[in-house]
């Protein structure tokens, strides 16, 4: 593993931050990427509706899984030459090519939840006694718009409003979005 002062990580999350457009409170954690420099781990969104997760980083291993779902969130978890190495919600782990990944923030309602007639409350500020905007089935994919204090707002088409952090996959807890 890489070692990192405090320096180093300011200096890789100012990185991260002026490429992304805002700034991003980091998880205790995170080291610098070996290739690029931006925080491991960290969450992207791939940007294809078909991505390949490989063994290993190359082509030449073996697809294990293609992902059809374009803004699907994935957690970078390693990084090699042009490679990166990815988890998505299930668990699963693979190489992803760097290419087919995004730096848009994107999170999955409670992939988690199992029951069919589960819905997560979008509000209309960041509140529970606030409006309620929509009701969001397990698995939907949300824009993350920003996050504070266990709060997002997210967007899914021109609906936006306000969801639970904890109920998101692809933020950290307590992470800071803005």
């Amino acid at each position: 593993m890489l070692g990192l002062s405090v320096r180093g990580v300011w200096l890789g999350l100012a990185m991260f931050a002026a490429m992304s457009g805002g700034s991003v409170a980091l998880a205790q954690d995170t080291q610098a990427g070996s290739v690029t420099g931006l925080p491991v781990p960290r969450y992207v969104s791939l940007k294809s509706d078909r991505v390949n997760l490989r063994e290993g980083p190359s082509k030449e291993h073996r697809t294990r899984w293609v992902y059809q779902r374009a803004g699907l969130p994935v957690e970078i978890v390693a990084e090699f030459e042009t490679w990166r190495r990815v988890r998505d919600a299930d668990g699963s782990e693979g190489w992803v090519l760097h290419s087919l990944l995004s730096g848009r923030r994107t999170a999955l309602v409670a992939p988690w939840s199992k029951a069919k007639d589960e819905t997560f409350t979008l509000r209309a500020s960041a509140d529970e006694k606030s409006a309620v905007v929509a009701q969001l089935q397990s698995g939907v994919i949300t824009n993350v718009a920003s996050c504070a204090n266990t709060w997002c707002r997210v967007g899914i088409g021109k609906v936006e409003g306000y969801l639970r952090q904890d109920r998101l996959w692809g933020v950290y807890p307590n992470e800071k979005i803005d």
